[in-house]
């Protein structure tokens, strides 16, 4: 069953995202050259305190692993799931995705955002803004009375006409009371397929889409999710409430 919030629920979810949105706002301006994702996550881990808000990610199970770090920090061919080390220095030219997810009053805020770090290449560029763009179209389809493939669809068709890759083993997802509820939401997939689309849903759409190949793998820490041909990858991400209105982003970010 998908879950379907109530006024009460939606309130609480607009709580957590706007935690989720500040967080991932203040980050971004810390990323340059010569930074460490493990100080970029460690100021994460501060500005969620600062919110009096939770890390969803630090602790997060899977099996018998528990993730180490405050927020998700990817850089180049890291897909998702990066971890912060003192070992990786920025550099210019690299690019970062920051990836934040908060627990507020019972209820999660999960949004992302690929940075670049310095100047970038051409290719890179259009990486970037071809994946923003896929974010927006998903998100003009999470419509009242569509299906979950309306969204998938939107996405994979822009990124393969502009020659990228998205990424297959990896989707988006509900997001409540839990950081992965149903429905799953694949960046791939046909029109008119899936659960047809209901107000009160709170998504997470989150394009992950690869300069190169679509294939990934998962690296011998357990979590960071690579490409297979080592090519850069770019996520963007927003949590979504459904309404009779139409979808709204409720991971706005704060007005400069």
């Amino acid at each position: 069953m998908i879950p379907i919030k109530d006024a009460t629920g939606i309130a609480r979810m607009r709580e957590a995202c706007a935690v989720a949105a500040f967080v991932l706002h203040e980050l971004k301006k810390h990323v340059r050259p010569g930074v460490t994702t493990y100080d970029l996550d460690q100021l994460a881990k501060d500005l969620i305190a600062s919110r009096g808000a939770r890390s969803a990610c630090f602790g997060y199970q899977i099996d018998e692993r528990r993730f180490p770090a405050y927020s998700c920090l990817s850089v180049n061919e890291e897909v998702v799931h990066g971890i912060g080390s003192l070992k990786r220095v920025l550099r210019d030219g690299d690019i970062i995705s920051l990836d934040i997810v908060v627990e507020h009053q019972g209820y999660i805020g999960d949004n992302a955002f690929t940075v670049p770090v310095g100047a970038v290449s051409p290719a890179i560029q259009k990486l970037l803004a071809v994946s923003r763009e896929a974010l927006a179209l998903g998100i003009a389809q999470a419509r009242v009375g569509n299906r979950i493939g309306d969204i998938s669809h939107a996405i994979q068709v822009h990124c393969e006409k502009n020659g990228f890759g998205v990424v297959r083993d990896l989707v988006g997802h509900g997001v409540g009371v839990d950081m992965h509820e149903e429905p799953q939401i694949p960046n791939f997939g046909r029109k008119g397929t899936g659960a047809k689309i209901r107000p009160g849903m709170t998504l997470a759409i989150e394009p992950m889409v690869n300069l190169g190949t679509y294939r990934t793998k998962c690296l011998s820490d357990g979590w960071t999710i690579v490409t297979t041909d080592a090519a850069p990858s770019a996520h963007f991400e927003h949590t979504v409430l459904t309404r009779e209105e139409g979808p709204e982003i409720l991971t706005v970010p704060p007005a400069a």
